[in-house]
């Protein structure tokens, strides 16, 4: 099931507090690919893929809440599912990344760690996909837009690559999660996103996050004049 990104970004929050950002976004040629891959919270992102099994996502986040090490949780729930061969499964913490490709998945099939993230794939048309998706995310790994766009940015560097290389199926889907380790903060409508089924799933996926935004930013104007 196509590619993905997992990242950690630390910021000072309002209050000169040290925080934790995390982001996860993928990209299939399949639809539904949010409901599957990418799981976030306040303790870190994870994505699963190739032959999905979704419960590694979902446990891997419980088990990061409950104060796991991200390799601890992802490598104990891979040791005990009987599909590990043809499972890819990536993810990050406060402190830590882990990255696996099953010798089962489909070729091109890879994954890639950096200091800050991690990028895997299947079914790719080569490395240089993923290869661009971490370069891209690395060369504005620092910058101003909130990191849901950086995630898109990344996505569509991948896709120019080649991306998928299933081209006959033209049903595709893209989504994205970004959390943070702040309290009673509402998160902007932009950061939990999903494009379901489209034959352009990154450019409608851009188009979405910037309407939210675009939204977003009109509530919180019209309440800032009503104070």
């Amino acid at each position: 099931m196509t590619f993905s990104i997992c990242v950690r970004e630390r910021y000072t929050d309002d209050d000169g507090g040290d925080r934790i950002r995390y982001g996860v976004a993928v990209t299939t040629r399949l639809p539904g690919v949010g409901t599957l891959c990418p799981f976030a919270s306040a303790d870190g992102a994870v994505a699963t893929q190739s032959l999905v099994n979704v419960e590694l996502g979902r446990k891997g986040i419980e088990y990061l809440g409950d104060g796991l090490a991200v390799d601890d949780a992802l490598d104990a729930l891979l040791n005990a599912d009987e599909g590990k061969p043809q499972r890819q499964l990536h993810g990050i913490d406060a402190d830590g990344t882990f990255a696996f490709s099953g010798d089962e998945c489909n070729d091109w099939y890879g994954h890639v760690v950096g200091e800050n993230y991690t990028v895997a794939g299947n079914l790719l048309t080569g490395e240089d996909v993923i290869d661009d998706v971490a370069a891209a995310y690395e060369s504005d790994a620092h910058g101003d837009a909130p990191l849901a766009e950086r995630l898109i940015d990344a996505l569509a560097a991948g896709h120019e690559a080649g991306g998928d290389k299933r081209e006959d199926l033209e049903v595709q889907s893209a989504a994205l999660q970004v959390t943070n380790t702040e309290e009673a903060v509402d998160d902007p409508y932009y950061n939990d996103l999903r494009v379901d089924a489209s034959e352009t799933p990154i450019a409608d996926l851009r188009e979405t996050y910037e309407t939210a935004k675009r939204g977003y930013e009109t509530v919180l104007a019209k309440y800032a004049d009503e104070e």
